[in-house]
């Protein structure tokens, strides 16, 4: 979906004037954010989520991508990468339980006085989220079927 599309499903939902007020702008730029770019031969204009976008592409840095989703509630998570090959799924899961090992260390090594630092919770935080990356990518190539061969392997080894 592009962004003046998401954009003009919101204002479907949510008040554009309230919006303009809020923001301190025009109404008629909120409205412009809903329409196709003008560069596609439309009149809308280059909108807040064009440009974080464009800040992502600049920086390359998936903090920004983490704070927006902290707004909202969430976290954050890289898709996968594609590989050509199917992931091993004995090496895939000793990942997990590695990086769950980690972030079990780091919450011991933070407990151990019975109190915990901002920078503690930092990096329980930090820990957190590459566990979730981490599992988030064995789960999404087990429902594309990237492990299909591996088990095609060890089925035939087992007759």
């Amino acid at each position: 979906m592009q962004s003046h599309e998401l954009l003009k499903e919101v204002l479907k939902k949510t008040s554009a004037k309230q919006i303009s007020a809020d923001l301190g702008l025009s109404l008629s730029l909120i409205y412009k954010w809903a329409e196709p770019p003008a560069e596609n031969a439309g009149s809308g204009a280059f909108n807040p989520l064009d440009r974080i976008e464009q800040l992502l592409k600049i920086t390359n840095d998936r903090r920004i991508a983490q704070w927006v989703c902290e707004c909202a509630g969430g976290f954050f998570i890289t898709n996968p990468e594609a590989k050509p090959h199917p992931h091993a799924i004995i090496p895939a899961t000793n990942d997990i339980v590695q990086e769950f090992a980690d972030m079990l260390g780091v919450i011991a090594s933070a407990t151990a006085d019975q109190k915990i630092t901002p920078d503690e919770a930092r990096k329980i935080r930090a820990r957190w989220e590459e566990l979730k990356s981490v599992t988030e990518s064995f789960v999404h190539a087990a429902e594309s079927g990237n492990f299909g061969e591996l088990q095609r392997e060890l089925a035939a080894k087992s007759h």
